[in-house]
């Protein structure tokens, strides 16, 4: 009965509205059994690649050639690796949490976005009571758990130590998206001048879910942002393939121009909640989540990046993936497709990560590392720039008593060091594993 209730109602049909859908899903896998492709016994009784097996009927793939760039079986990671790491508890008290993003410098400042509308600093393993900036007077959010609005989206300019300017990305009371320039306080850097807004762009959202949220700065200097389709179920409006609207889109901005035009990178995207750059290699890395079958990621190579022509197309709503959306007849050689998938009997909703570069955990470096919000699955993956080398599972090693739950972000220190951050409080570090101490003669 539930899950039939699912099928007719918009919300999990959606399927991207992180903050509500993992519960659901769980009461109604329990009330219907799911079915034969997503049974759990069967997805753990072969090796999983990035190319998923795929949905029933007639539905075409990405071509031979790109299927082949992404042919890796999803492994454990080394043992002598799997070792070497292990998952720190930070704090627990990040409630709500949606994002955690160091500035520039100096070294160590920490900043946590919660959903209600307040930034605040992470000291160590203490979130500051006192908030960096207190937003929730213009900040819509339709339920503590419900729907994707709020604070999602925080970016330091790379110059930020000496002009104190950043970026934020959120719902604003009306239900549209908001990307307005802030600044810290002359008188405390410990606090933003609360009276500094500069808008940059202001982008109406048909519904509550699919705001995608994120931001970020890129080598070239300018101000990357994801939007979402708008919501509802199946991009009805198709915002997906419509040039002409910001929904479904990647943007980028010069902020230092006194009045900024946005110019569209690509197009495509259904719900681009956490996309980042790889600081080494200038690749732009998107998280996208998809519908009902597929969650993948896409890569935008640094070269591409320099010298756009039109917008790439990312697929969506076309495709789902490396499947045409449906099992509807299409064309995937017209769209770029995405580096790796994974289905829906893994997870539901994919959080993006970010390529690891610390110096701690040599052995990860290269990896990107990726969630899922709903299982709480925690993957990597190795692109050498032409295809797929590596896929490792990581949930065993950091998560053997399966604790972690709703993982909305990860974060990046100024160092390179990972962190995972879940909805419901906890931060965690991915850490060297202490050395086990010897015993006595």
């Amino acid at each position: 009965m539930i899950r039939a209730f699912l099928e007719t109602f918009t919300l999990p049909s959606a399927a991207r509205w992180p903050w509500v859908v993992a519960p659901v899903l769980a009461l109604a896998s329990c009330a219907t059994p799911p079915p034969p492709q997503a049974r759990q016994g069967e997805a753990r009784a072969h090796a999983f690649t990035a190319v998923a097996t795929p949905i029933e009927g007639p539905a075409e793939t990405a071509s031979a050639a790109e299927l082949a760039k992404t042919a890796v079986s999803l492994t454990p990671p080394p043992p002598e690796v799997a070792e070497s790491v292990v998952l720190e508890l930070v704090t627990e008290e990040a409630h709500e949490a949606t994002a955690l993003v160091a500035a520039p410098e100096p070294p160590g400042r920490l900043f946590v976005l919660q959903k209600p509308g307040l930034i605040r600093l992470l000291r160590g393993r203490t979130l500051v009571e006192a908030p960096f900036l207190d937003l929730r007077k213009q900040v819509a959010v339709n339920g503590r758990d419900n729907g994707e609005q709020g604070l999602l989206g925080i970016a330091f300019h790379p110059a930020f130590a000496k002009n104190g300017r950043f970026f934020i990305n959120y719902t604003a009371k009306g239900g549209d998206t908001h990307v307005e320039e802030r600044r810290v306080s002359k008188r405390d850097p410990n606090k933003a001048d609360p009276h500094h807004a500069r808008t940059l762009l202001v982008v109406d959202q048909p519904y509550g879910n699919h705001n995608a949220g994120d931001l970020t700065f890129g080598p070239d200097g300018l101000l990357y942002v994801g939007f979402g389709d708008g919501g509802a179920a199946d991009d009805p409006h198709g915002h997906g393939q419509n040039a002409n609207t910001r929904l479904g889109s990647l943007v980028r901005i010069d902020v230092d121009q006194a009045k900024p035009e946005p110019q569209t990178v690509a197009i495509g995207l259904r719900n681009p909640w956490r996309i980042s750059f790889d600081r080494v290699t200038g690749d732009l890395y998107i998280g996208d989540v998809g519908q009902n079958a597929y969650e993948y990621v896409h890569l935008l190579s640094a070269a591409q990046l320099v010298a756009p022509g039109a917008p790439y197309n990312l697929g969506w709503n076309v495709m789902e993936g490396f499947h045409c959306f449906k099992g509807k007849p299409c064309d995937p050689s017209q769209y770029q497709s995405p580096i790796i998938e994974y289905p829906h009997s893994d997870g539901c909703s994919i959080t993006g990560g970010y390529v690891y570069r610390g110096q701690a955990l040599p052995a990860l470096g290269g990896h990107y590392f990726y969630a899922d919000y709903c299982t709480g699955l925690v993957r990597s993956l190795l692109w050498n720039g032409q295809a797929l080398t590596a896929s490792h599972d990581w949930k065993a090693v950091v998560d053997p008593e399966s604790r972690l739950a709703r993982l909305a972000s990860f974060g990046e220190d100024q160092a390179g060091e990972l962190y995972l951050v879940s909805h419901d409080g906890p931060i965690y570090k991915l850490v060297p594993r202490p050395a086990e101490p010897q015993g006595a003669l």
